[in-house]
């Protein structure tokens, strides 16, 4: 009990650091998600017990952390690459690596706390306080970004320390200093470079971006972290602000916003700039420079789609709706997925159905607002995990009889454990169609085994295209297709991919000629 006081070494097992360096070894021998919950017990360990001086403490930290850092590497990177993973083995790897994460930025947090009380070991670790401030930012940097791969709501504790952190490395003198936060490449940063990656991700709308593209968009602004800019006053550029006493996330500058003096200014700054040198020079080489380090291998055009996300959502105005929504309250039936998709609206056109009846699959949102583009719905409760930005789902609303086709634009859960999304709506119509290769057809009209099909036009518009929405992958550029609809049919010439799914393509067509 009077060990602090008396100098004695604290009843733990890591008091001595040459058996807490063989019990971190011995932990390292396992497999990567057992190291990362051991790894978490360690910490909750070293940071309920009394008696550590500070230097020691986070000389054990820092032990554990630099042992367990390849080993979360691999399971972020197993996450991202697997997104069908079972479901109890995905819940495990989750908490697993979210758990990490919190307990080690809380372990440097109190050494922070620590410091400032004026802990016995203070003035050993005065060197390393812009390491200590810049890993317990990023570790909650790393939280944010799990919270967001499952479009999660974000704690209102990480908005306070995120403010703490950084406020002491302001209080210390040395919040824009660089140092070395880890060893090895990238490793060199600043607290406040720091801070400003975990604002520009969450201002970045995270929240409408599948997750291999909210991964490609947490790593660019880990590219940029140091040409955002930040400012204690309003200055053109910085157009986000965010109380570092507050606790509440960061938001856009607006007219009769608070000023005090613990709110900070920031942007994209020369990033902005850069983002476009980058766009330029991946034209250039027809792919990504060998020294961007996006932590895996992804296409030109979905690195340059999620930049061009970046480049609205950086700018000084939002993106404006493309429609006007209105409040309301409603419902809508919806089903997952193209193949029910088909079932359904194969199942509307049958003339001989009595009544309209909605699938088995389907399910029943809330809907909170709607335009001509789309609908806000709360969804009760997720039966399956088939949702997820960028999912197709058929929409029926409870006034109309016939449905139509939507995807799954924003995902998040709000302070009530519900899940909102955005549903953007694809065309004005859904009929069932049949298309074939134009080659197949016979000189009498006649086609051969035909694939199923939604149209999504109801008639072509002003360049004679129409869109459909086919089987996932079906879709070629050179190939002119022959389409029935009920007893008509038209010769289809490809005109572009507008978006491909895990199950569908979403093409253009322009119709040549009715047959």
């Amino acid at each position: 009990m009077l060990s602090w006081f008396t100098g004695s070494k604290p009843d733990h097992p890591m008091a001595d650091m040459k058996r807490a360096r063989e019990l971190v070894a011995e932990m390292l021998g396992q497999d990567s998600l057992k190291v990362l919950e051991e790894a978490t017990s360690w910490l909750d360990s070293v940071g309920g017990t009394e008696g550590f001086k500070l230097d020691h403490r986070l000389a054990l930290v820092d032990l554990i952390d630099r042992g367990a850092k390849s080993h979360q590497s691999k399971l972020g990177q197993e996450y991202l690459d697997a997104p069908r993973l079972q479901k109890a083995y995905e819940h495990r790897l989750w908490n697993a690596s979210f758990g990490f994460w919190k307990m080690l930025g809380t372990a440097y947090l109190q050494c922070i706390e620590q410091f400032q009380a004026g802990a016995p070991g203070s003035g050993a670790v005065k060197k390393d306080l812009p390491m200590m401030a810049g890993r317990a930012l990023r570790a909650l940097t790393v939280q944010l970004r799990w919270i967001l791969l499952r479009y999660g709501l974000i704690e209102e504790r990480i908005w306070r320390d995120l403010g703490r952190a950084y406020a002491f490395a302001e209080s210390q003198g040395f919040a824009g200093q660089r140092a070395v936060i880890y060893l090895g490449q990238h490793g060199e940063s600043s607290a406040q470079e720091e801070f400003l990656k975990a604002l520009m991700l969450v201002m970045s709308s995270p929240d409408s971006l599948p997750p291999r593209k909210l991964h490609i968009a947490e790593r660019a602004v880990a590219h940029f972290g140091s040409r955002f800019a930040l400012q204690a006053k309003a200055t053109p550029g910085c157009h986000f602000f965010f109380d570092l006493s507050m606790h509440q996330p960061p938001a856009r500058v607006h007219k009769g916003m608070a000023l005090g003096p613990m709110v900070r200014f920031f942007g994209a700054g020369d990033a902005a700039q850069g983002l476009r040198d980058l766009v330029r020079e991946i034209g250039e080489k027809d792919g990504v420079p060998s020294g961007v380090n996006f932590g895996g291998n992804f296409d030109k055009e979905t690195v340059l789609s999620v930049f061009a996300h970046l480049a609205q959502y950086w700018a000084g105005k939002p993106p404006l709706r493309g429609k006007q929504r209105r409040e309301l309250a409603t419902r809508i039936t919806v089903v997952p997925g193209f193949r029910e998709i088909l079932r359904w609206t194969e199942a509307v056109m049958d003339t001989s159905s009595l009544e309209f009846s909605d699938p088995a699959a389907s399910e029943s949102w809330i809907v909170f607002n709607a335009s001509d583009g789309g609908y806000g719905a709360i969804v009760p409760q997720v039966k399956g995990d088939w949702l997820r930005i960028g999912s197709l789902l058929g929409v029926r609303p409870e006034t109309a009889t016939a449905c139509r086709v939507g995807i799954i634009r924003r995902f998040i859960k709000d302070r009530y454990d519900q899940h909102r999304v955005g549903i953007q709506v694809l065309g004005n119509v859904a009929l069932p169609v049949q298309l074939a290769a134009a080659e197949s057809i016979s000189s009498s009209g006649a086609s051969g085994q035909g694939s199923p099909a939604v149209l999504l036009s109801a008639k072509p518009d002003k360049n004679g295209d129409v869109a459909v929405l086919m089987r996932g992958g079906s879709f070629t550029q050179n190939k002119s297709l022959h389409m029935r609809v009920r007893d008509k049919a038209y010769l289809l010439s490809p005109a572009g991919l507008i978006e491909g799914g895990e199950d569908f393509d979403w093409a253009r067509f322009k119709v040549v000629k009715p047959l």
